[in-house]
């Protein structure tokens, strides 16, 4: 009685967190038991029995709605697990080492400075039995000269794509862009040929694709408006050629509810692995109830993004490097580290590259020229640049006198944000910034950012991957549009920047001093003109228990080392040796 009450008064409390602090974040415990929360521990999401429990991982995090395709190609909707768990890349990415693994490809290196050869692994077959070929890699890469799929920006730098022979293709380029085309390589899904084939522009974009047919370790077996599910194959290549086994014979993905309902349904270990954003989740890692993360201390999570504040740099006082210094040092960022997330995120360096960049950052420069909280310092700035209090209401007026009045947007809903705006506003204004949080809807807010109908709001869209070139690409990329709907939001035009930065971009990644030394001049125009301001590191959300399944990842001693997230787009970067490394704790 004890134990059940606990558990119900510690539930009470953590929903009244996530009642209070949902939404917009987004985007291994250890390995040992611990006492499990009371509740039904065999029964999994939703009352669902019709799958057995020691053979099935329920999962949640990644579906905002019903599971409506199953096509590789619309990256940003396919039902979960569509990419990684059926169709899969010719490289993994670890992204805590920093290593391409061999997967649908046996090997792959620059044979000239403008070729790529690509050997592919022998034995690898479609569900359907067809084996895998060059034929397919070709076929894959060529959809993108169409114009919609969302890679076509690939055929502005490669010229061909050729099968050599039955496992070799050959890539030239016109262009070498070694860090562009190295996220290609893990993150581009292999279609087969004789399938897809035929197929129209709108179909290979807009097509459910149902019953799909990957070289992944499962297939299709059902879905429903709220969940997903997933069914174990015989027959993946990578058992026989990797010695990988995915335990679980069956995966139910169930589409995100109310955050109240993912942590009542962790908590009754009805879910084994959430990848959803749950505040007050470092009271149920403390409190011994079963439920683990990669780091059984803050920030008990490893990081997925940076989170930015970003100025639009064709409105005044924007435009202005002195005023966008002065802000940046007039955030208080440990509050929302601290007080918004209960310290399941990390502080931005003042470069904004994530931790597992950390070789990159020329932190001589940061120490010289980084910013931190620091109101005095904002204030100074704000002065010496001719930004200052005319009219006596604590509040600087721009240069001409005119009043400064400027809104931070986040979208409405993602109450983590929210708050966060609201820090921002409340510390700004204390250094003499007149910011007010407007909190419009998703749709609206994508719709401002893209027209450049905004002051300030923040965004988190660019991910961890192989290169710091995303994140650079994501600041400085020119020219700008009548749209700009992926990236350079602020519309920031330095010409030098975006030279060095495709400077970079023609860098092999191997070449790691010269990396480095562009991307020390890169971040110095950075620093010296803050086109976004870095805030703190999104957490890669994952919760788990350990009452059906263990083995989780972990940094704690010899438990692996991966990411343990089914996101779109992350289980080429390690997700899929949670499956293969966890275990049935009654099997």
């Amino acid at each position: 009685m004890r134990n059940r009450s606990r558990f119900l008064t510690l539930l009470a409390a953590a929903c009244l967190a996530v009642a209070g602090c949902s939404g917009g974040g987004g985007g291994g415990g250890t390995a040992q038991s611990s006492a499990p929360a009371s509740g039904p521990a065999s029964a999994p999401a939703g009352g669902d029995t019709s799958f057995p429990r020691n053979e099935t991982l329920y999962t949640s995090g990644t579906q905002y709605g019903p599971p409506s395709n199953w096509n590789p190609i619309r990256e940003w909707d396919y039902a979960t697990g569509t990419e990684g768990l059926v169709y899969e890349p010719l490289f993994q990415y670890d992204t805590l080492k920093d290593e391409f693994i061999p997967w649908l490809a046996e090997s792959g290196s620059w044979t000239g400075d403008k070729e790529y050869t690509l050997k592919l692994r022998q034995g690898v077959t479609w569900s359907d039995g067809k084996p895998l070929t060059a034929d397919d890699v070709v076929y894959t890469f060529e959809l993108g000269k169409m114009k919609s799929i969302p890679y076509s920006n690939l055929w502005t730098f490669l010229e061909s794509v050729e099968a050599v022979d039955q496992h070799t293709v050959r890539f030239t380029f016109s262009e070498p862009n070694y860090q562009q085309f190295s996220t290609h390589l893990y993150g581009r899904a292999i279609v087969p040929k004789h399938i897809w084939e035929g197929r129209s522009e709108e179909e290979v974009l807009d097509g459910v694709n149902e019953n799909p047919v990957g070289t992944g370790p499962y297939t299709y077996h059902s879905h429903s408006e709220d969940r997903m599910v997933w069914q174990k194959r015989d027959g993946w290549w990578a058992t026989k050629a990797l010695n990988l086994d995915v335990k679980p014979k069956y995966i139910v993905d169930i589409v995100n509810g109310s955050n109240e309902v993912q942590l009542g349904l962790l908590m009754q270990n009805r879910i084994d692995l959430s990848n959803n954003f749950l505040p007050g989740i470092q009271n149920l890692v403390s409190g011994n109830f079963g439920v683990h993360t990669y780091y059984p201390e803050p920030p008990y999570m490893l990081s997925a993004n940076t989170a930015w504040l970003v100025p639009n740099t064709k409105k005044k006082p924007m435009d202005d490097a002195e005023f966008r210094k002065a802000l940046a040092h007039a955030i208080d960022t440990k509050t929302i580290v601290d007080n918004v997330y209960g310290g399941i995120v990390v502080a931005a360096n003042p470069t904004g590259l994530l931790p597992q960049w950390d070789k990159y950052i020329d932190k001589d420069l940061v120490a010289e020229k980084g910013f931190t909280f620091d109101v005095d310092k904002a204030k100074q700035l704000l002065a010496d640049a001719g930004y200052r209090d005319r009219d006596g209401d604590g509040l600087v007026e721009n240069k001409d006198g005119s009043k400064l009045q400027l809104e931070i947007a986040v979208p409405n809903g993602w109450t983590d944000w929210m708050e966060a705006a609201r820090v921002i506003a409340n510390s700004a204004k204390n250094a003499g910034i007149d910011i007010t949080p407007v909190f419009p809807e998703y749709p609206k807010l994508t719709e401002d950012r893209a027209s450049g109908d905004f002051d300030l709001f923040i965004n988190n869209e660019r991910q961890l991957g192989s290169t710091p070139w995303l994140y650079y690409d994501y600041i400085f990329r020119l020219p700008i549009q009548e749209k700009q709907n992926t990236t350079n939001f602020g519309r920031y035009e330095n010409k030098k920047a975006w030279e060095l930065v495709q400077q970079l971009d023609q860098t092999k990644l191997d070449d790691t001093q010269g990396m480095t030394e562009i991307l020390s001049q890169i971040q110095e125009i950075q620093l010296e003109e803050m086109p976004v301001i870095p805030l703190w590191y999104n957490g890669l959300w994952a919760q788990m228990t350990s009452s059906t399944w263990t083995g989780w990842p972990s940094s704690q001693g010899d438990a692996p080392k991966n990411p343990p997230v089914l996101w779109r787009n992350w289980i080429e970067m390690g997700g899929i040796y949670t499956l293969t490394n966890i275990r049935p704790v009654n099997g």
